[in-house]
C-alpha cells in the first residue's frame, strides 16, 4: 500500500456479465466469474484499503451497482444475481466501516455509457452525469445513488403490490 499510501476515495467499478440464464448450461460458471468480478472483488479491494482510508480521516467507497440488483432478468441473470450480492456486501460494509469514517456508497445505474452497453440500444447516462452525483451524494452524506430515471422508477416500484422485482416495472 506504499504506492496507494494517500488515497481517500476507493470506486469499486469493474463488472464482467456472460449474459447466462440461471437455468442456462453455461449459468455455474458464468455465475462464478460474475461473483469473483463483481462480489468478491470489490469486498476484496475494500478490505485492502480500509486501513489506508482510516488512516486519511475515513475517506470513501463507491460500488457499482445496477438497477439489475433489484431486478432479475433472463438474459443476464447470473448477473443480477451477482449485483444483488454486491448490494448486500456494500450495505454490511457500511455498517462495518462507519466507526472509522469510512462512508459506503451504492452506486444503482440503469445503462451507463460503457463498453459494457455497447451493444445495447437503450438510453444510456453519461459517466460524467453519473460522477457528478456520486461527489454530490458523498458530499451530502447519502447511502445511496439513482443515477438514472429507470433507476429511480425500479426503486420506486420495489414496495408496490407486484413490485419491480416481480416484474411490475
Amino acid at each position: 500500500m506504499r504506492a496507494a499510501g494517500d488515497v481517500t476515495l476507493l470506486i469499486n467499478n469493474a463488472g464482467i456479465t456472460r449474459g447466462s440464464p440461471l437455468l442456462g448450461e453455461q449459468a455455474i460458471a458464468a455465475l462464478r466469474d460474475e461473483f469473483e468480478t463483481n462480489v468478491v472483488g470489490p469486498l476484496a479491494l475494500t478490505r485492502a484499503f480500509a486501513p489506508v482510508l482510516k488512516e486519511q480521516g475515513g475517506g470513501a467507497v463507491v460500488n457499482v451497482l445496477s438497477v439489475l440488483s433489484w431486478l432479475n432478468l433472463t438474459g443476464a441473470a447470473t448477473y443480477s444475481v451477482s449485483k444483488a450480492a454486491t448490494w448486500s456486501v456494500t450495505n454490511g460494509l457500511r455498517q462495518e466501516l462507519k466507526d472509522q469514517g469510512t462512508a459506503v456508497l451504492g452506486l444503482h445505474v440503469g445503462f451507463m455509457d460503457t463498453d459494457m452497453t455497447a451493444g445495447i440500444d437503450a438510453p444510456k447516462t453519461d459517466p460524467l452525469d453519473v460522477a457528478k452525483q456520486v461527489l454530490e451524494a458523498l458530499a451530502a452524506g447519502k447511502d445511496e445513488v439513482y443515477a438514472d430515471d429507470l433507476t429511480r422508477a425500479v426503486k420506486a416500484g420495489l414496495s408496490a403490490e407486484l413490485g419491480s422485482y416481480r416484474g411490475g416495472v
